[in-house]
Formats: C-alpha cells, structure tokens, sequence
C-alpha cells in the first residue's frame, strides 16, 4: 500500500548558482566569505560541471544579502531560479508520494535530494522545469 503522507511543509525556495573552479578550497573560501558577511544559507549544494569547473547552489533566508555578499567576494550569480524545499516527519514513502504526485499531474522530477535530519524527521531539495513551478506548487500545495 502507498504511503499518503505529505511532508510538513513544501515551499518554493530561490536559490542562485555560481560556476568555480573546481579545485580545492575553493567552496570554503567562498562559504567563509558568506559567514563573515552573515548570510544564513538554508541549503547548499556543489557538484562538479566539465572538466575543471563546479556548480555551487545557494539557498538563503535573505536573497539580497546573498547577492551582496557574493558581489564583494568576487562572485557573479546566476539569474534567480526556483526549488522546492521540504521538510517533515521522516516515514517510509516520505519521497515517493512527492514523486507519486508531481508524475500523476505530467510533472517531470528533475532533481531530488533528501537526507534523514535526526529525530525522526527528513529534509530535502526538489526541481521541476521553470515553466512547471507554478502547477507543481499547486499540485502539492506548496507556500
């Protein structure tokens, strides 16, 4: 039998990408730059993109104090772009039925991540296609 609980809570996230190089260092310079300038990061998220370049993810509670921090640390931003965040009681089937919805409304899940946050509770980060935000937000109900 499928699970039918939701998560808590499902809200649209902004979130700013920056191509580095990818060598070592490189993420704590710029996650100490941000410290330092007091942005409070909700999620983070690197990965490699070709051969000597990395993608950094940045979703933060205040998005204009990111792109000021980034601005002074030699940073040039991405355009603004939309995710999911989650977050709820962790149960078997807590990813599946976000999965289960988006795929019964024609909804491509591009990316998802989700991690285990302790004491019985589970997080993630999810992505659709730009035009898809608005009716997946619906479809699950997201703030």
């Amino acid at each position: 039998m499928y699970g039918k609980v939701m998560p808590d809570e499902i809200r649209r996230i902004d979130y700013y990408d920056v191509m580095v190089p990818d060598k070592p260092g490189e993420a704590a310079r710029i996650l100490t730059a941000l410290e330092t300038a007091g942005v409070n990061l909700i999620a983070f998220s690197g990965f490699p993109q070709g051969a000597r370049k990395a993608q950094l993810d940045f979703m933060a509670q205040d998005g204009a104090a990111l792109k000021k921090a980034a601005r002074a640390a030699g940073l040039t931003l991405g355009a603004k772009k939309t995710g999911f965040m989650m977050q709820g009681e962790d149960h078997p089937g807590a990813a599946a039925v976000i999965a289960r919805k988006l795929a019964e409304a024609g909804i491509n899940l591009t990316s998802m991540q989700i991690v285990c946050a302790g004491a019985g509770r589970f997080g993630g980060l999810f992505w659709v296609k730009p035009a898809d935000v608005r009716k997946a937000a619906k479809v699950l109900g997201a703030v």
